[in-house]
């Protein structure tokens, strides 16, 4: 199937006479019919939900259909996009361990990895995603156990060499993590270039409509963790009667191990409505992130012209250095995603933001309507100067979410909008 068949068909498949929307399973319980049941599915020998918190059959048909858009084995859903990352790490990595990430990444997950991670005792590198392999090896420790990047950078959207990154990552046995979220398998599957795990924020372009929080890991079922270098996935886990992992699960031992070991633990775990909506969201996604690609290509072409913008970033616009990347990896779009930069700094951004009419202010991106935001004042705030050079983000730039409305209403607001300053 097509992805976008997979989108409406794959993940819940209605038997005769059953409902043809997905059923929301409102229950945290599970009724079985003996003691012995219960005991296999905590032995994890026997297949089925012992309890919400690891899993629920609307949660599970949506992981379902997401495994199925990335082609993955597994996906595990969270209660939001950081958790999905932390866990993606987590289910990995230990204290006394290192990471690479590229840092052109989003400002919440360079706090997560070089601040929180730290407390864990998990060290982590951030490196120029432009960097050549020779110079992306010299960062690699003994100690190293993943990278991590972005498919598109938010808010620098910068597009990541995911080849480059997942042969310099396998050369030193150890996964690739990719975030595409604002790629979503529409517009590029990582696996299909070597990324090992994916993760998504799915309050965005997969939920696409400011509803509800959510996230998701998916697992290519690629990756060798018996290669020597993840004795957590081939010594046996005392916490299951001593199960080992890639014994067990085979191809599916990481996302069997971060649901049953870390989901259980951590209790991140989406509600039955909430995947309810993500899935109406995920059956249009194909035909909004379209449309989402279309009008930012408009709203980028018509910025690129203006003389009160210093720069536009979009990685398809005529002139990127990302041009490339795109026709590798993203082929049909760019997303809905454009960040740019207004002469004048930092108040001149914000007038320029607080005279816009139709889009909306928010601290938000991805979705349906059209929305803006200045990353130095809120989502990269926590962010030193040099870490906000690193992320492509300076005290003018905006990010702007082109949203579904008519692109000529789109570009007539910031038209007016930029006649203030």
């Amino acid at each position: 199937m097509k992805i976008e068949t997979k989108c409406l068909h794959e993940g819940y498949h209605p038997g005769n006479g059953e409902p043809i929307a997905l059923p929301i399973y409102q229950s945290t319980t599970y009724v079985y019919d003996s003691t012995e049941h219960i005991g296999k599915l905590f032995d994890l020998t026997a297949e089925g939900h012992m309890y919400s918190r690891i899993s629920n059959p609307t949660v599970g048909a949506v992981e379902d259909k997401i495994a199925a858009l990335e082609g993955g084995v597994g996906a595990l859903c969270t209660s939001s996009g950081q958790a999905a990352s932390f866990i993606s790490i987590m289910n990995l990595a230990k204290a006394g361990d290192h990471i690479i990430s590229a840092s052109t990444i989003y400002g919440g997950t360079i706090n997560l990895l070089s601040v929180t991670l730290k407390r864990f005792g998990i060290e982590c590198t951030f490196v120029d995603q432009e960097a050549s392999e020779e110079e992306l090896q010299k960062l690699f420790k003994p100690n190293t156990k993943a990278v991590f990047g972005e498919t598109i950078a938010n808010p620098a959207l910068s597009v990541l060499d995911i080849e480059k990154f997942a042969n310099i990552a396998h050369k030193n046995n150890v996964p690739l993590i990719i975030d595409n979220t604002f790629a979503t398998p529409v517009l590029c599957r990582p696996i299909e270039f070597g990324a090992d795990i994916v993760v998504h924020s799915t309050s965005k372009y997969m939920d696409g409509h400011a509803v509800q929080l959510g996230g998701v890991i998916i697992d290519s079922g690629n990756f060798d963790w018996a290669n020597g270098k993840f004795p957590e996935f081939t010594e046996p886990d005392d916490s299951y009667h001593g199960i080992v992992y890639t014994e067990h699960f085979g191809r599916a031992a990481y996302i069997a191990k971060a649901r049953v070991q870390l989901m259980r633990d951590m209790g991140a775990y989406p509600t039955a409505n909430a995947a309810f909506l993500l899935n109406l969201g995920l059956e249009t996604l194909p035909v909004r992130i379209e449309r989402h690609c279309r009008n930012a290509e408009r709203v980028a072409e018509y910025l690129s012209k203006s003389d009160k913008i210093e720069s536009v970033n979009y990685p398809s616009l005529e002139g990127s250095k990302y041009s490339e990347l795109c026709k590798k990896y993203l082929p049909e779009g760019c997303s809905g995603v454009v960040s740019f930069v207004i002469k004048g700094g930092r108040d001149l951004a914000v007038k320029f933001m607080d005279s816009l009419k139709l889009a909306s202010n928010v601290v938000h991106v991805a979705d349906i309507r059209t929305c803006v935001l200045h990353p130095a004042s809120s989502t990269h705030r926590q962010l030193t100067d040099s870490q906000l050079v690193a992320a492509g983000i300076t005290p003018g730039l905006i990010r702007f979410s082109v949203g579904l409305e008519n692109a000529d209403d789109i570009i007539e607001d910031i038209e007016q909008a930029l006649a203030n300053i």
